[in-house]
């Protein structure tokens, strides 16, 4: 995966997949972080950002998604457990598969990924999201209205 430090900051290259469902949107969050994130992980080396979509997202969700277009390039800079991090973030509009786990989910479903991290996932309402703890944050409102054409974002906080 990319991702590495130089001078004690981090950097991360990472996928996202939008999964819109009327008025919802999955999301999820692990056993480690109380906060919610889209679906995705960190693209491996040699390796397209619309195929890291898909493999993450096998690997968390255990569906085949289908990536449909690019919504956002994200320049984000956090701070996450002390650390200070420089992310790229690519984030795809996915379509899921009609029949799967999600497919008429009430609630959350824990799922485990490759590494034995225990995920939860679910439907969350896209007017509900201001009260919810979204990270990149800048997703509470961009994922009510989602863009015609790719956007840059540089993102803080």
């Amino acid at each position: 995966m990319i991702s590495f430090e130089i001078d004690k900051a981090k950097f991360n290259y990472r996928v996202g997949g939008v999964a819109a469902h009327g008025d919802q949107v999955l999301l999820q969050y692990t056993e480690l972080d109380p906060f919610w994130v889209l679906p995705g992980g960190r693209v491996e080396i040699m390796e397209s950002a619309a195929d890291a979509a898909k493999r993450e997202m096998a690997e968390e969700l255990g569906i085949e998604v289908a990536v449909e277009r690019l919504l956002w390039t994200v320049e984000n800079f956090f701070t996450y457990d002390g650390q200070p991090f420089h992310e790229i973030g690519l984030y795809f509009l996915v379509n899921l598969p009609e029949v799967s786990a999600f497919s008429n989910l009430e609630g959350i479903l824990e799922t485990s990924d490759e590494h034995g991290l225990k995920h939860y996932t679910g439907w969350r309402s896209l007017d509900g999201l201001d009260d919810l703890d979204v990270r990149p944050s800048f997703l509470r409102t961009a994922l009510k209205s989602l863009p015609d054409q790719p956007m840059h974002i540089v993102h803080t906080g």
